[in-house]
């Protein structure tokens, strides 16, 4: 049996643009399909000493996964920077949620190092804002990371999130800080907010990204 050979310089894959090739289903002829796992940037939010940065748009049953990656944000005072989400479109952020939080730190001096389950991090059916990390607010100072939330207009099942975030932090150390939980509610969430929490988010930049 001949091969049929293809000859690639011919071919023109500039209308799949963030897709890959495939055959069709006849197994006779290329077409593209979308690439699984495509990030779809949808929204971002610079902070400028803000008391909030708020997502009120743009989270729907069009993705079944939402990321939001907060780059450099630091602090007006050392505090906790924080997040919940509202089944309200943003009137209220106070969705009951059951948490975990586990943390490593490193201090600039060597003289200090930690792996441990931190309890007072953690929420067990509570509405208040999750912890993400502590950030000290030195002038040099910020923290970075990334909170995944799972199909969050699902009206079935509770809405998981899990996130990971890397901070300069007292002392002054590095911490990793892991954290995991759901959000106790068959309504959809509609409404994501980050807050330190005390005093304005002074810099910083959120992007919110659905998964394709």
């Amino acid at each position: 049996m001949a091969l049929s050979k293809v000859n690639y310089n011919s071919l023109n894959v500039t209308p799949t643009a963030s897709k890959f090739l495939m055959w069709d289903s006849d197994a006779d002829a290329l077409q593209a399909s979308d690439v699984g796992g495509n990030l779809k940037l949808l929204s971002t939010q610079t902070a400028s000493s803000s008391a909030t940065l708020s997502f009120t748009s743009g989270i729907d049953s069009t993705y079944k996964e939402y990321i939001f990656k907060f780059i450099n944000v630091h602090g007006a005072s050392t505090s906790d920077f924080t997040f919940n989400a509202s089944i309200d479109s943003g009137s209220n952020y106070n969705v009951t949620k059951t948490s975990t939080y586990f943390k490593a730190h490193h201090n600039e001096d060597d003289a200090e190092t930690d792996l441990s389950y931190n309890t007072s991090a953690d929420l067990a059916q509570g509405t208040g804002f999750q912890r993400i990390n502590g950030i000290v607010n030195d002038n040099d100072a910020s923290g970075s990371g990334t909170i995944h939330l799972f199909n969050p207009s699902n009206t079935t099942f509770v809405k998981n999130f899990i996130g990971l975030s890397n901070a300069m932090t007292t002392t002054p150390y590095t911490q990793n800080a892991f954290i995991g939980g759901y959000f106790n509610t068959t309504s959809a969430i509609d409404a994501v907010q980050f807050k330190f929490s005390s005093g304005n988010i002074d810099s910083g930049v959120i992007k919110m990204y659905g998964v394709l």
